[in-house]
């Protein structure tokens, strides 16, 4: 169908003596049927609806979270061809109205989904920045909870609690069932009385990401407080906790941040140049390093 005119992809035209006052219903195009409501009203039912990957209709009392969920999936199969308002709300059997409000929801969201205007417009995603639906089993579920649970306090800790409460979103109910039980047939112990941990500032997080140099004001072990420029290289775990290494450019040397100690820090906008962990890996013959795999 094309999107603004209503043209079907039969290119016949609908007729558009059927209004919403409900007169002469009966001269309707049968390539578009339409149904005269008890308020007058008219709506109409997509007559192809093999043409969509949803294939089936999902009507107008399925929930919202539902129909958002089968919106990203149709505009992603069909990408990168266009869908209209008028298409998707005839295969969801609600108005283009609400149509527009779901899609506006999810672009909030941040689903990478894209509008162009016109004749031959509507809306389209952007395959490369989406993943099909993903299966994890119950066992898989439970892992990736347990692995998190055992780190506590680490880089990324947000995002990671965040990856998980996707994965369980994503997952059938039964499956949520099962891995919710198995969880609790799981036990992490832990000293009762823990040593506080200091969890890692997001600005820290966002220097590495972005590759900017970091400003810090430090407070070593001597109890002397620095001001340093540093380009941020890894996150390293410790012994002793979590730590920064980058190059110093105070002391214009590698140096090791412990992350505790970090009393104040913030983004610049100067970008570090790229640096390969040899040029900054500490002095520590008793330990080695490893980089988590993926």
């Amino acid at each position: 169908m094309s999107q603004e005119t209503g043209t079907t992809t039969r290119g016949r035209e609908p007729s558009r003596s059927a209004t919403r006052n409900g007169t002469d219903a009966q001269t309707v195009s049968p390539f578009k049927p339409l149904a005269l409501r008890s308020d007058g009203a008219v709506t109409w039912r997509n007559p192809w609806p093999d043409q969509f990957v949803g294939a089936r209709s999902y009507g107008r009392h399925v929930n919202r979270t539902d129909r958002l969920y089968a919106l990203v999936e149709e505009l992603r199969a069909c990408a990168p061809r266009r869908r209209s308002a008028r298409e998707l709300a005839a295969l969801y059997e609600v108005s283009a109205r609400t149509i527009e409000r779901d899609i506006g929801a999810l672009q909030q969201a941040g689903v990478p989904i894209y509008a162009d205007a016109g004749r031959a417009g509507g809306y389209t995603v952007d395959k490369s920045l989406t993943l099909p639906p993903l299966n994890f089993t119950p066992a898989e579920a439970v892992a990736l909870a347990v692995a998190l649970g055992r780190v506590n306090v680490g880089p990324f800790e947000g995002a990671a609690r965040s990856a998980v409460r996707k994965i369980v979103a994503a997952m059938s109910e039964p499956n949520v069932i099962a891995a919710r039980d198995l969880a609790g047939r799981v036990r992490l112990l832990e000293p009762v009385a823990a040593p506080e941990t200091v969890a890692v500032p997001s600005v820290i997080e966002q220097a590495i990401v972005a590759g900017r140099v970091l400003w810090i004001c430090y407070l070593d072990r001597d109890g002397n407080l620095t001001e340093r420029d540093v380009e941020p290289v890894v996150f390293m775990a410790g012994p002793r906790g979590w730590y920064l290494v980058g190059w110093c450019r105070v002391r214009d040397a590698a140096r090791c941040f412990r992350v505790d100690r970090i009393q104040q820090a913030e983004v610049t906008g100067v970008t570090a140049p790229p640096r390969a962990f040899e040029e900054v890996t500490p002095c520590a013959p008793d330990l080695a390093a490893r980089t988590p795999v993926l």
